[in-house]
């Protein structure tokens, strides 16, 4: 994407950069050990998703742990993302690797429809100053009339 790898970065772990690409927020003070929580941008304001920052390297990497609220008391339940960042003209090679899934949960298919939408949204802020909505549905098609 068209940006810098510092301003990538800060998208990520800024929330109120976050909140314009990915309708929620990423909260923490983002040193190694601290919790973050993905909290929603609306006015109920939920936690959707809790772990860790295992390892911090501004502006080129990050590692956090991710599991859902409900089974954060659960070691086995938290996978982990690494977001790579490098600099590749004057463009981010950004490269998100969410491992450490169980093959077919919940969160191994919530993240394979997620995933593509936030990080085409991301590009989107970065490249025109504006998200996309990542919660928009489909809108069901018009076959017109028949006569």
């Amino acid at each position: 994407m068209r940006s810098t790898p510092e301003k990538v970065f800060e998208a990520i772990t800024k929330p109120e950069v976050t909140r314009q690409f990915w309708g929620h927020e990423n909260i923490s003070d983002w040193k190694p050990g601290s919790n973050w929580q993905h909290v929603r941008t609306n006015d109920e304001r939920t936690v959707n998703l809790v772990g860790k920052v295992l390892e911090i390297t501004p502006p080129v990497r990050l590692v956090i742990s991710w599991a859902s609220p409900a089974q954060a008391e659960n070691p086995a339940s938290y996978s982990r993302v690494t977001f790579h960042l490098e600099p590749y003209d004057d463009m981010v090679k950004l490269t998100v690797t969410h491992d450490d899934l169980e093959a077919g949960s919940g969160m191994d298919k919530g993240i394979r429809q997620g995933w593509p939408i936030v990080l085409a949204s991301l590009k989107s802020l970065m490249e025109t100053g504006k998200g996309i909505d990542v919660f928009a549905k489909p809108k069901p098609v018009s076959t017109g009339s028949q006569a």
